[in-house]
Parts: C-alpha cells; sequence; structure tokens
C-alpha cells in the first residue's frame, strides 16, 4: 500500500522527471477518453501546460477509437508534436506516435508497458487513484493545481472513487457536493448520447472556473450537454423494461440503442443478480459491432472471466478496464462465438453481415 501523500510526491516527480524529454518549440498533445474522468483528467493537464507556458492541443478518444489502433497512428503521423500525454486509455504495448516522449498516465489493469513510454499508473495503489486524481497530481508539477481541484473530484465521482477516502475529495467540498456530483453526470451525457461527441463537456471543464460556474453557464455547450442528458435518460427508461436471460452464471440483458447506456444497465442490474456475471449487450451502438458491459457484485475477476472465454478475432477493443467493471466490442461473427461459449442458444447470435 501507499501512503496518498507519498503516491502524489512520487507521481509528480516521475512527471516531472518524463517532461524534460518533451520539444517545448512543439506542442504538446493530450489524448484523453470520453468519460468524466478521462475528460476531467484531459482538463487538468491542458490547463497544467498551458499555465507552464506550453502550447496545448487535446483530443479526445471516442467511440470505437483506440490510442493504440493503426488509424490513430495514421491520423497523428504528420502533426506537430513536442511530446504526448495519453489518459486514462489503458496501457498497451504500443504507441500512437514512435519517436515521440510520451507519457501514460492510467489506473485500469495494465498490459505490457510500451517501450519508450514513461507509464505512471494507479493500479496496485490502495486505493487505486482514478486518472484524474492522478492528473491532478501530475499538473502539480507544472503550476499551482489546487484551484483545480474540482476537475480531480468530477472525475473521482465519475468513476465511482468518491468514497475511496481520498483527502483530495474532502477538500473538494468546499466546492459544493451536489454541484461536483451534477457536474459529473452532465459531463458524462455527451459520450453516451447516440452521436457520441464529448467535445462540448471538454469545452466546458477548460473554460469554467469551477463546478457552480459551468452548470451557470449560459455557453451554447451547456445545451448540447443537457440535451445529451435527455436524450441518455429517455434511451435508458427503455432498456430498462428488457428482462435478462440467464444460462449457468451469466445474466444477458440484451438491446438496441444508438446511445452508451450498455454500462449503466449492466450495473443497474449487478445490484439485484447479486450471484450472476451481469452483461448487458447493445446491438444498436455502432453499426457491425456488438457493443457489452459486464459487471459483478461478487469480487470476481472480470478480465480474467473475459480471457478464459476470448473468441477468435477479439482485438484491443475487448476485456480491458477494471477487475469488475470491464466489457469490450466485438464483430458479429465473434460476439455469436463469444456467447455461444457462455451457453447462450442461436436466439442470441446476431446477423454476420451486420449487428
Amino acid at each position: 500500500m501507499t501512503a496518498p501523500a507519498d503516491a502524489r510526491a512520487a507521481t509528480a516527480s516521475r512527471f516531472a522527471d518524463a517532461i524534460r524529454a518533451f520539444d517545448r518549440t512543439r506542442p504538446v498533445w493530450v489524448l484523453g477518453h470520453n468519460d468524466a474522468d478521462g475528460l476531467s483528467a484531459t482538463a487538468l493537464f491542458a490547463r497544467g501546460f498551458r499555465a507552464a507556458g506550453w502550447e496545448v492541443r487535446t483530443r479526445i478518444v471516442g467511440r470505437g477509437e483506440s490510442p493504440w489502433s493503426d488509424s490513430m497512428r495514421s491520423e497523428l503521423a504528420a502533426e506537430p508534436m513536442g511530446g504526448l500525454v495519453i489518459t486514462d486509455l489503458g496501457v498497451q504495448d504500443a504507441l500512437p506516435r514512435p519517436g515521440v516522449p510520451t507519457v501514460v498516465v492510467d489506473h485500469h489493469v495494465p498490459g505490457a508497458p510500451p517501450e519508450g513510454a514513461t507509464v505512471i499508473t494507479g493500479f496496485g495503489q490502495d486505493p487505486i487513484p482514478t486518472a484524474s486524481l492522478l492528473a491532478f497530481w501530475c499538473a502539480g508539477a507544472l503550476a499551482d493545481a489546487e484551484p483545480w481541484l474540482w476537475l480531480a473530484a468530477v472525475g473521482l465521482i465519475g468513476d465511482m472513487a468518491d468514497k475511496a477516502g481520498f483527502p483530495e475529495m474532502e477538500a473538494a467540498r468546499r466546492f459544493g457536493v451536489t454541484a461536483l456530483r451534477d457536474t459529473a453526470a452532465l459531463v458524462n451525457a455527451p459520450r453516451r448520447s447516440a452521436s457520441g461527441d464529448a467535445g462540448p463537456a471538454l469545452a466546458l471543464l477548460l473554460a469554467a472556473d469551477g463546478p457552480k460556474d459551468l452548470l451557470a453557464t449560459d455557453r451554447p455547450e451547456a445545451a448540447a450537454l443537457l440535451a445529451a442528458r435527455a436524450e441518455v435518460k429517455a434511451a435508458l427508461d427503455a432498456a430498462r423494461r428488457v428482462a435478462p436471460v440467464v444460462r449457468g452464471d451469466v445474466a444477458l440483458i440484451r438491446f438496441s440503442s444508438p446511445t452508451q447506456i450498455h454500462p449503466l444497465i449492466a450495473q443497474q442490474w449487478r445490484g439485484r443478480l447479486k450471484d450472476n456475471v451481469v452483461m448487458a449487450a447493445n446491438t444498436g451502438y455502432r453499426p457491425g459491432w456488438v457493443h457489452f458491459a459486464i459487471r459483478s457484485a461478487r469480487d470476481r475477476d472480470l478480465i480474467a472471466f473475459l480471457a478464459e472465454h476470448r473468441p477468435p478475432g477479439a482485438d484491443e477493443m475487448y476485456g480491458s478496464g477494471h477487475r469488475q467493471a470491464t466489457g469490450g466490442a466485438l464483430r458479429p461473427e465473434s460476439w455469436n462465438s463469444f456467447v455461444q461459449g457462455l451457453g447462450f442458444g442461436p436466439e442470441f447470435s446476431v446477423p454476420e453481415q451486420a449487428a
């Protein structure tokens, strides 16, 4: 176990050492996940670098994307880049821009570390800090990060780590707990909407002076977030009416929605199906794919569960995340093999030409 104060100092020191290799004559890029934790971490890094006089560019990695993919490498190949920070997107033995100094800041179960990069991970600490909390510690090596503590709290709430005992969460109460919770819910909504566009959420996190300011703003991005929240609520209301089907110890809830509600449905059924591995599968989220989320009320390693049942054709989109909160995306033929291996009949398969 690492004491929080020691972890904070060690994280800031390791980050400060790593960015010495960055080229300040070129922009530093920050790639972050599109949920509340990843967006808050991205905003913290962007604020920190800008306060220290760096030029910063941000890239949200969203629906169907991976920072480790060939398509991401192609996208970034010609961009001017003095350094790269990747946050809340896992750890894999690959780099989106080989040859550019890279820092990976993450808290999920890590894969093999990429050669030539510095990995700052919260995994193995007790409790495990979120990406936003790690980013807050890192930002302290660039500038006075205390005014941005609310961003770390939004990420902690978004990843349900607000009750883990971090002193930063207690200190962030001065920003208003209700406002922090409302902010986390609001910035999480766009990435769950049919468009999946989390750009407005990041824009507000970069512009606001705090959660109350963000919630009270009349910027057009706020209207986009409110519309996304209403869309997601309507989709959730419909999906909640789908009954689970149980085979062995797996409970499957299958539905079709363009919104990213499968993690929420899995989480809601987790408390009612305490003896099962709960899997919410969404065949309508992205054409040609089945996206699914897995949760369990028991202390069960769900990443190991998915590894045990890994079907042919599964790629980097399958089976990463947390021991008790994971999932993935599979092409129809891989999905069909997967669910059949779990004991579900052909009625749970999808057409192999389209999901």
